[in-house]
């Protein structure tokens, strides 16, 4: 009980050099132990504790670091939970004691018991730098996805791979564990949904394209949270069904872009569409924000029951905003902000006015929000700062052409009594709206030299930059500009710069105000070195480039204007005294030389530049790490966003480099070797399942309308379809054939060309199939031209371990053909009016005849008819041969006529197929279609 007395002894210990005594004398009895040697687990354990109590009283410690090493690989769990402590507390990523139990952390991640497994999992977490990150991040994966691995275990697994991403991004391969990671959001315990939700988030952001399918599994895991009410009791905080994973999930959602509301679309890799424009996620996602929002309708007595409905509810009104703000869900949202923004609760106040600021970034009219404009105006004297930044940032947003007075003045009133720490931005922002939104050129001068009148220090470069590129861009404007801030300079405290501003102005432009009374050049001199003597360096410099200026233009001040020069040119600053010296050396040339003129020359327009206002701006707020899908400034602000994030992707996969020659050489010697990264395979080059039977199958489902489309010993998958016009539905009839049932069951659909085929499903599919039963998944597909590749079914399911397959989908353009009957005179008329290539597609291909040696007519006119062609009788007098017609179905092309001939040849085993059409396209495809089932077996 030794180490009780030492705790005792410290906390008895009356000064601090008695503690520091007794704290030395132990340790100096700790190195003996430890030097001497032939300690046993408990009394490592022991000694390394107390180092471990003395380094958190706040002591440096430099012992114990290998003793704690080597109990990290004892078996018994009091000591090694010492060890991992001491290693977490002890040592930083970069010790290079870390490297020793590197290994030992590794072997307790892949034991069998779940309290190693854990102890590992934090000491990742906690000092993992890059190189253990790098050696173990896969043993962590692996933990997070073994379908052993117990729910707790899961959980910290999936925060230190989190922890681990946000430190090292580049030892996680986010994009290849993508749909591993994506199918545990399916998992029961909702605990571990959590956790995996707030990896996928964070990785997400990164890879939308890698972990597309996460959308759908939010949308269903919404589902199940909100309307079927499917989670255990004790996910219930006061009666609101797990907030925290609704909030993330609605804010994962909002990482994809909408459907129509931005010109940069991310398109889905398996569907090639925009998510949202799947009809049945926009219909579940529709009812899943309705009922949140009828939820929160009325506000409960219970403060913590609002304070998880409104955390909800805040998510999910941005969530409704960044889908379409044209629906009626945004016009519900309305409603509700305005109440909150006038609440009593602080908190509800600040989420109401940062909502209704993605409101005004993404609405294409501001009307609804500009009806509470008062109240948004009086939050910016709310008792909170938090709160009045909001304000702040939402009449930032609200503002344009009709209110800009209004509000530009209310934020100049406000700005002499603002926080310090929100001038500034107040600054940018109100120069940004001056010059965006300026009625006048007359208005906007008036309004900037006020600002910069009460803003003083605040005033960054870049706002009297701005000035003087506008009032030297417009010549109308110059006289005006030259007045007013002459008068501003009148002003006993005028900031040093709206010296500068008045010092540039006037020496550009004051001999346009010159004749009138009162702005004499004596006098715009007087005034301007009067304010000379409080000025920076760098001010006085600009100043005497304004009196070099006066020299030229007006000839009565010149010896007043020498003087300064002349004293001017002994001053210690080195820019201050080569100046002087130069300026002196032309205004003492003689009056008739050019060289004064040429130099002191009108400033000339400033080329187009955009404005450095808002990059300032942007710099200021910088970024967070979880990024915001908009940004404050209305809906112009948010598009040109969205086309520097679209500029910026196309210029990141734009042309290399030039080579240099030295660089060029040593790859010529390096030929051949391949040095590229692997990268996430194309959905369109992916393995496609195929075999003797799948591509049998496959074919046979082309001309027939039911069937087996594959099967293995743990899956069947089986089509039945219909078709009309340019529509159809589809079927899909999944079976689980084993004792176990499919989990995380993810159905996707790749269509190569979205602008000729559309498929989307009927409903979101089902994350579990039961042991021995089937289930049905409908599509809807609709053929807009003519197309040449089926689309292709991905499918991923866990069974012991995650399997995907990818399949193609009997899908074809003969689908959509409808039957047509000629008679023979205007069969063979329509053949010769469409004419031969290119609107004709033939071949000619070897057959295989039937068992009897004979042509296999029953076969040719199953497959011709089973594409839909109507097989015409008496048409050809060969009776062998076959003649059919039809027409295909599209909903942008309209109706395409087709005509068959099928000509066998038993002696030559061949047979000549014509196709003609009146687009060479679908000529081409439907010879294509029915060939190939008819040709013989090499």
């Amino acid at each position: 009980m030794l180490h009780l007395q030492f705790i005792a002894d410290i906390r008895g210990a009356r000064v601090r050099e008695l503690e520091e005594k007794r704290i030395n004398k132990e340790m100096a009895n700790i190195r003996k132990k430890f030097k001497d040697g032939n300690l046993d687990g408990y009394q490592k354990k022991k000694y390394v504790a107390k180092i471990i109590f003395t380094y958190i009283l706040g002591y440096k410690v430099d012992v114990g670091h290998m003793e704690a090493v080597n109990l990290i690989s004892s078996p018994k769990y009091s000591e090694k939970q010492i060890g991992y402590l001491a290693v977490t507390l002890l040592m930083h990523e970069n010790s290079d004691f870390l490297r020793l139990v590197v290994n030992s952390i590794r072997k307790d991640l892949h034991g069998n018991n779940e309290v190693d497994n854990c102890l590992a999992l934090h000491a990742i977490a906690n000092v993992g730098g890059s190189e253990m990150a790098e050696a173990l991040a896969e043993d962590v994966h692996r933990l997070l996805i073994s379908p052993t691995s117990q729910s707790f275990v899961k959980k910290k697994a999936a925060l230190t791979l989190l922890k681990l991403y946000r430190k090292h991004p580049d030892v996680i391969s986010a994009a290849e564990w993508a749909l591993r990671l994506v199918s545990i959001m399916d998992d029961d315990d909702l605990g571990v949904v959590i956790c995996v939700t707030s990896l996928v988030m964070a990785l997400a952001q990164d890879h939308l394209d890698a972990f597309v399918v996460c959308y759908t599994k939010a949308v269903d895991r919404l589902r199940r949270l909100v309307i079927e009410h499917e989670y255990a009791a004790t996910y219930a905080y006061y009666k609101v069904p797990s907030p925290w994973l609704q909030v993330k999930l609605l804010r994962l959602l909002q990482y994809y872009p909408p459907s129509g509301g931005l010109r940069y679309m991310m398109w889905n890799p398996f569907t090639h569409d925009s998510l949202e424009d799947d009809p049945a996620i926009r219909s579940v996602l529709h009812q899943v924000l309705q009922t949140i929002m009828n939820n929160s309708a009325e506000p409960s007595r219970n403060v913590q029951h609002n304070n998880a409905q409104h955390a909800v509810l805040f998510e999910a009104i941005g969530l409704a905003i960044h889908l379409d703000t044209n629906s009626p869900l945004v016009s519900t949202a309305a409603v509700l902000l305005a109440r909150f923004i006038s609440s009593k609760e602080t908190n509800v106040r600040y989420l109401g006015l940062d909502t209704m600021a993605h409101l005004a970034a993404r609405a294409e009219s501001l009307d609804p929000i500009k009806k509470h404009q008062s109240t948004i105006i009086l939050s910016l004297r709310d008792k909170d700062i938090s709160v009045r930044r909001r304000a702040l940032d939402l009449l930032y947003s609200m503002c344009d052409v009709d209110n800009s007075e209004v509000i530009v003045g209310e934020l100049l009133r406000y700005l002499k009594v603002a926080d310090y720490a929100l001038r500034e931005e107040m600054v940018l922002k109100i120069a940004i709206l001056t010059e965006k939104y300026a009625s006048s050129y007359k208005w906007y001068v008036d309004t900037i030299l006020q600002l910069i009148s009460a803003a003083g220090d605040h005033v960054g470069e870049e706002v009297w930059y701005r000035v003087v590129q506008i009032v030297t861009n417009t010549e109308d404007l110059q006289e005006y500009a030259a007045k007013v801030v002459f008068e501003h300079l009148k002003t006993p405290s005028a900031h040093e710069s709206l010296v500068k501003v008045g010092g540039y102005i006037l020496g550009e432009y004051g001999h346009l105000i010159a004749n009138e009374p009162g702005y004499s050049p004596i006098e715009q001199f007087h005034l301007i070195h009067s304010k000379s003597q409080y000025c920076m360096a760098g001010t006085r410099s600009l100043l005497l480039s304004t009196y070099i200026k006066w020299v030229n233009v007006f000839p009565e001040i010149k010896p007043q204007l020498v003087t300064i020069f002349e004293r001017y040119r002994h001053v210690l600053d080195a820019e201050l005294q080569q100046r002087a010296c130069e300026f002196y050396a032309l205004a003492s040339r003689p009056e008739d030389d050019e060289l004064l003129q040429n130099v002191c020359e009108e400033m000339p327009p400033f080329p187009p530049r955009v404005s450095a206002l808002l990059g300032r701006l942007n710099r200021k707020l910088g970024d967070t790490g979880d990024k915001r899908t908009w940004v404050h400034g209305g809906k112009d602000a948010n598009v040109d966003r969205e086309l520097v994030q679209q500029r910026k992707a196309s210029t990141s996969e734009g042309p290399s480099q030039p080579i240099r020659k030295d660089t060029q050489d040593i790859s010529d010697s390096l030929a051949g070797l391949d040095f590229s990264s692997p990268s996430r395979p194309d959905p369109l080059t992916q393995h496609v399942v195929s075999g003797p039977n799948v591509d049998r199958w496959f074919e046979k489902l082309t001309y027939s309308a039911e069937g087996v489309l594959y099967e293995d010993v743990q899956i069947q998958i089986g089509i039945k379809s219909r078709y009309q016009g340019h529509v159809g539905q589809l079927a899909i009839y999944l079976g689980n054939k084993v004792p176990t049932p499919l989990t995380s069951f993810t159905t996707t659909v790749y269509v190569p060309d979205p602008d000729a085929l559309s498929v989307t499903f009927a409903k979101i599919p089902p994350n579990t199939i039961a042991p021995r039963t089937q289930t049905q998944q409908l599509l809807h597909v609709e053929c807009k031209k003519a197309f040449t590749e089926p689309p292709l079914l991905t499918v991923s399911f866990l069974a012991g371990s995650h399997q995907t397959m990818t399949i193609r989908l009997p899908i074809v353009l003969t689908k959509f053909v409808e039957h047509v009957k000629f008679g023979q005179t205007e069969f063979f008329e329509r053949w010769r009016l469409i004419g031969g290539p290119p609107r004709e597609a033939q071949s000619v291909f070897a057959i295989q005849l039937n068992n009897a040696a004979q042509l296999d007519l029953a076969k040719n006119r199953q497959v011709v008819s089973g594409h839909n062609l109507n097989v015409l009788e008496d048409i050809d007098p060969n009776l062998n041969n076959l003649v059919a017609a039809g027409v295909v179905h599209t909903s942008v092309e309209g109706k395409v006529g087709c005509l068959l001939r099928l000509e066998p040849n038993k002696e030559a085993k061949l047979c000549r197929l014509t196709v003609r059409s009146t687009s060479d396209d679908v000529a081409k495809e439907v010879q294509k279609l029915i060939q190939k089932p008819l040709i013989a077996d090499t």
